[in-house]
């Protein structure tokens, strides 16, 4: 019940236990399966979907290296631990960074993006996460993405915590960069992403001059539009092959049953700490992610004492991040959890609150 790794149902691990060699027919196949499969979870029928072998920070700065040139100027929401992540990742790079949506306690404001492009003429893109689980919050992507089109920015996407489990629709917010990672909403093991690019994201790559090996998008999709889908150097085929497996879960069970399955789950978190008194971080927050919540303890409450109770009970919840590491929990149901799952750990949380010396 973590925001991730995430619990990997029993078929996903068996899928992975296959060892195909990476330039077969029959794995070629298996990849491109999966990443056709990807394009509905994405929200697009124009992207190109690149896979990266390495995990959701990775494919993050990926879009840097190869999107940017030193000296370029983005914008970067930074309400939680994830916007700001971008945002370091561009300095380190030499891009200039404005931040704004500095403030954990609310969702980013469009008219705050769009005063900042406004501000800074010539600004190449506009970084924002979807769902930043260090609050829980669930930015709106659509209408940032809008902020950024409207002065000729790229609008760039952190779907990590959200793609599979909350609608995304790449191509109708008209998003030019998306990033998501296996041990989510897709419900498989760490240690590959996904990237989907538009054609104006390409366009920058074009422009890009940073120098770039393993994470060249250009060598990636070059290798995937060969006679056989493959990707440079040796693909983690067990991965490839677990995601495959747990996107065919997905369609499945109908890609609005996981919405809603996701929504519900957060609903009962939320209801539950309502009857109970209990806070969400973020007064500002408008919405809320249907991955994960975060709970603010009540006053006199030891967050790592509650978690270690709810440990012993078989149950992991994660920690407070940054500002809210001293005073809260979060409890992820993405992926493959169920109601019951998450009943069980409530049940867990209210023995855990009421312990003598919690």
């Amino acid at each position: 019940m973590t925001p991730g790794p995430t619990r990997i149902p029993e078929r996903v691990l068996r899928a992975g236990m296959r060892v195909l060699h990476h330039r077969t027919p029959e794995f070629s196949a298996a990849l491109a399966e999966l990443l056709e499969g990807l394009c509905p979870v994405f929200g697009t029928a124009t992207a190109d979907i690149l896979p990266i072998h390495a995990t959701g920070r990775a494919s993050m700065e990926a879009a840097i290296v190869n999107l940017f040139n030193p000296g370029d100027t983005v914008v970067a929401c930074c309400n939680g631990k994830f916007g700001e992540m971008w945002a370091g990742f561009a300095e380190t790079y030499g891009l200039h960074v404005v931040r704004v949506a500095t403030d954990w306690g609310r969702s980013v404001d469009p008219g705050e993006v769009a005063g900042a492009l406004a501000d800074h003429p010539g600004t190449r893109a506009v970084t924002v996460a979807h769902c930043d689980t260090s609050t829980g919050v669930l930015n709106p992507v659509e209408a940032v993405a809008a902020a950024a089109r409207g002065h000729g920015a790229l609008a760039m996407v952190d779907a990590i915590s959200s793609l599979g489990g909350a609608p995304f629709a790449f191509d109708a917010w008209d998003v030019d960069v998306a990033v998501t990672s296996s041990q989510k909403c897709l419900m498989s093991s760490p240690g590959i992403s996904f990237v989907a690019l538009s054609p104006r994201a390409w366009a920058a790559a074009d422009a890009g001059a940073m120098p770039r090996a393993y994470l060249d998008f250009a060598s990636i999709r070059d290798t995937l539009a060969g006679p056989r889908p493959q990707t440079p150097g040796t693909t983690p085929v067990l991965l490839v092959l677990q995601v495959l497996e747990a996107v065919r879960m997905i369609h499945e069970e109908g890609l609005d049953a996981v919405f809603a399955r996701h929504r519900l789950l957060s609903d009962t978190v939320t209801s539950w700490a309502a009857a109970r008194g209990i806070e969400l971080p973020g007064e500002g927050i408008r919405e809320r992610s249907p991955t994960l919540t975060a709970l603010r303890m009540p006053d006199g409450v030891n967050p790592a004492m509650v978690r270690a109770a709810v440990r012993a009970e078989g149950i992991q919840i994660a920690a407070g991040l940054g500002e809210h590491k001293g005073s809260c929990v979060r409890i992820g149901h993405m992926g493959d959890i169920r109601p019951d799952d998450v009943s069980r750990t409530l049940n867990a949380l209210d023995a855990a609150l009421a312990l003598p010396g919690r």
